[in-house]
């Protein structure tokens, strides 16, 4: 008999979780979060998951509580018999700490990695990660999505006539250069120099954007400083349009620190934000406008589960 598939969500992806129950054709999973008087958690699956193909979805951006509750979920789950499971982590945080960038610190996307092995996890889901190399951070099999997938066929919609790209960084031009050639078409770079985390100092515009439309190309938009900044240079030069196309819309909002990413957005440049729904937006804005990435893991659960190859989903 061969084993069935059972879709979980964590407190963190439960809108996103439930779109792609729909889109596979399942209920989603019951599962209940107890939460104690001194703030300890304990997930409980309310139903039998014996021998069965678990997919839980849990995104671990912030707090530091999302990735526990993941890791809790995964290791009930294996002390329940699963047959496997696989960790359907939208966003994965703690994936731009991915190296020693100065003495003393943690490789936490590492750390993330050994933590879901050592719960059990049997795979990864996950989309653009920030750094492609931490997939090699696993001992199990990980597949990487893109959000290619689910911006093309939007940006297709919009018809700009002169469609160019752009990076707002020198490490986002592998993926300024492959939606240019895809389009058949040019891309600019913003080369930045930061000061602190989350503070741009500098930026200096490499190419040519004079009319053109100009779609700014990142995979995290936290604050949306250096995005709204790329935006104003960009017009500056006599871009006709400029918009964003971010996979995971962190929105940064801090009160104490003077942060908030949806009214930097709002009063940027910027003609639209296009984002996914691995993260939940906290509020609406008339510049935002969200894909859903459902469809496409539907996609890949499904020919998991018939042994297909999930390259083809892929246009690039």
């Amino acid at each position: 008999m061969a084993s069935q598939v059972t879709l979980f969500s964590g407190s963190a992806s439960t809108v996103l979780a439930g779109k792609i129950a729909a889109a596979y054709g399942i209920e989603l999973g019951k599962v209940s979060v107890q939460k104690f008087a001194d703030g300890e958690i304990q997930p409980c699956f309310e139903e039998n998951i014996r021998g069965r193909d678990v997919f839980i979805v849990q995104s671990t951006y912030g707090p530091a509580e999302n990735i526990l509750e993941l890791l809790m979920m995964v290791d009930a789950a294996r002390r329940a018999s699963a047959k496997t499971i696989v960790a359907i982590i939208p966003y994965f945080g703690y994936a731009r700490q991915d190296r020693k960038d100065k003495p003393r610190v943690s490789i936490a996307a590492k750390l993330m990695a050994n933590l879901l092995s050592a719960a059990g996890v049997n795979r990864l889901i996950t989309i653009d990660l920030h750094a492609d190399q931490i997939q090699g951070f696993f001992d199990f099999p990980v597949d990487h999505l893109f959000a290619s997938s689910v911006f093309i066929p939007y940006l297709k919609s919009l018809h700009l006539r002169k469609l160019t790209f752009a990076s707002p960084d020198t490490g986002g031009t592998r993926r300024a250069g492959s939606y240019a050639k895809f389009f058949e078409t040019d891309f600019v770079i913003c080369y930045k120099h930061r000061t602190k985390p989350n503070v741009v100092a500098t930026m200096a515009l490499v190419g040519d954007v004079k009319g053109k439309d100009v779609v700014l190309l990142d995979d995290i938009i936290d604050t949306g400083g250096t995005l709204c900044k790329a935006a104003q240079l960009i017009k500056e030069n006599g871009a006709n349009s400029v918009r964003a196309m971010v996979t995971h819309p962190l929105f940064s909002v801090d009160v104490e620190k003077k942060v908030d990413a949806y009214q930097n957005v709002e009063e940027s440049a910027l003609d639209e934000v296009v984002t996914t729904d691995t993260i939940p937006l906290n509020r609406e804005s008339s510049k935002i406008h969200v894909v859903t990435t459902a469809d496409l893991l539907a996609q890949v659960i499904d020919r998991l589960k018939k042994k297909e190859s999930i390259n083809s989903l892929f246009k690039f």
